[in-house]
């Protein structure tokens, strides 16, 4: 049994959908009741406490660790989500961590990665990191703009990132959960080439077949709107991830081709089996 947490996210839902579609006894889990595929158990847990999640463990011999969230929800500590989970018999822990602890470490959220790293590292179990950078999936944040008035807004116009798939850190992580050839990697997830905010919008037009305008944010005008739904000091991390990328954030890694044999899906990829979010 193969246990997944943050089984109804961008990464978590095509995780179960692989694992599933390969053969693998699959476990998903989420904060609440959720569709999953035939033959798939599901749990609802938060793993704000991780004694939820133990229903879920019962006869698992792998888990996929997506924290999100509950990383910073008050009183959590993560590291007995695998604490946890090693006592109860799990033998291989995947965790997704971020290219960010590397490339900014002293963020208080990498700081928080970097420690959990180091308790899956010393856990007994046998373990990979995935450090992916910025998701494509983090244009969904311009689907409700693009709807109504067909507009992108976003700062930092034409300044990029090699954004990665999430469907490509879910196959990654299949590799990890079921191939022992992966125990001990620490694989850094990118897209096959730096894209920035104006191009991502031309690709989402050219998804839909109609125009999408690009209107370029300052910063305080991005992080005012970006403060409403995160935490201020997140906001500005992000801002200065997205306007000033360092070299490492700038790189495109070869880990996506190196585990899966084949190179990691472009943006245009993602915006044309996502376009329906834009319709």
């Amino acid at each position: 049994m193969i246990v997944v947490t943050g089984a109804t996210g961008n990464v978590g839902r095509p995780l179960v959908q692989a694992l599933a579609e390969a053969g693998e006894q699959v476990t998903a889990v989420s904060r609440h009741a959720a569709q999953v595929p035939s033959g798939v158990r599901h749990v609802v847990a938060d793993l704000a406490e991780p004694a939820s999640l133990d229903p879920a463990l019962t006869g698992a011999k792998a888990l996929f660790v997506l924290l999100s969230g509950d990383l910073h929800a008050v009183g959590a500590n993560p590291a007995d989500v695998i604490t946890r989970a090693v006592a109860s018999g799990v033998r291989r822990v995947v965790l997704l961590s971020s290219l960010g602890v590397v490339t900014r470490p002293f963020g208080t959220t990498r700081v928080e990665l970097r420690a959990l790293e180091d308790v899956l590292r010393s856990s007994g179990a046998d373990w990979s990191l995935l450090r992916p950078g910025g998701f494509a999936s983090n244009a969904l944040w311009w689907a409700e703009s693009v709807r109504a008035q067909r507009t992108v807004a976003a700062p930092f116009g034409d300044v990029g990132v090699p954004v990665v798939d999430p469907a490509d850190i879910a196959e990654v992580a299949a590799a990890c959960l079921t191939d022992h050839r992966h125990t001990g990697g620490v694989y850094e997830l990118t897209g096959p080439e730096v894209v920035t905010p104006r191009e991502q919008t031309a690709a989402i037009a050219a998804a839909l077949g109609e125009p999408v305008r690009f209107h370029e944010l300052t910063r305080a005008e991005a992080r005012a709107g970006m403060a409403r739904v995160m935490p201020a000091e997140l906001a500005d991390d992000t801002l200065d991830i997205l306007g000033n990328p360092t070299g490492t954030e700038l790189r495109v890694s070869p880990d996506v081709e190196t585990v899966l044999g084949r190179a990691p899906r472009p943006f245009t990829a993602w915006a044309s089996r996502n376009a329906a979010a834009f319709r």
